[in-house]
């Protein structure tokens, strides 16, 4: 475990100031932008990032589809789409788990050693934090223990509590 504990790094902060091979967007399905994360990840980018997605014909939840980062620091983009939270009874936990594990793939896909993460479905989508967090952490783990080629796999948490989630969500899944 120690291997992966070096290999994923929890931060509070704004994960548009990233600077790493690939950020993750918490898009909406038309990849068109909108609020939260994707909002401040299209404006940090510039209108180019807009014109690419919009030829890239929207993303289903759970799937991720990749541009260029444009005025990011950063040299790709990966936009996933989480789930809305509806109570638990439609396979959100999965579809969260697929965003992860998708955007995962995508990076090794176009060759990015680091990724950042945000904490995807947890704002207007309503995602429970404290279980999104364990969903994020473990997906992350389990992807990494068959996956040499990410090196880092940065968590960029807006906010102290965001933090907390996935600082107890790390201590109990690489404590196993």
């Amino acid at each position: 475990m120690k291997d992966l504990k070096s290999k994923i790094t929890l931060v509070t902060g704004d994960i548009t100031k990233e600077e790493s091979d690939a950020i993750v967007n918490a898009a909406n399905s038309t990849l068109l932008g909108g609020g939260g994360v994707d909002g401040a990840i299209h404006r940090a980018a510039g209108p180019e990032l807009l014109a690419e997605c919009a030829g890239l014909g929207g993303c289903i939840p759970g799937e991720a589809k990749t541009t260029s980062a444009y005025k990011l620091p950063a040299k790709f983009v990966i936009h996933t789409v989480g789930p809305i939270w509806r109570g638990g009874s439609y396979n959100e936990e999965g579809t969260l788990a697929n965003a992860y594990r998708n955007s995962l793939a995508e990076a090794v896909r176009v060759g990015a050693k680091t990724v950042a993460f945000p904490a995807i479905s947890t704002g207007v989508y309503r995602f429970p934090a404290d279980l999104a967090a364990d969903i994020a952490v473990r997906t992350i783990i389990l992807f990494l223990k068959q996956h040499n080629e990410i090196e880092e796999v940065r968590l960029v948490c807006f906010s102290n509590e965001s933090t907390e989630h996935h600082r107890k969500a790390l201590e109990k899944h690489l404590s196993l």
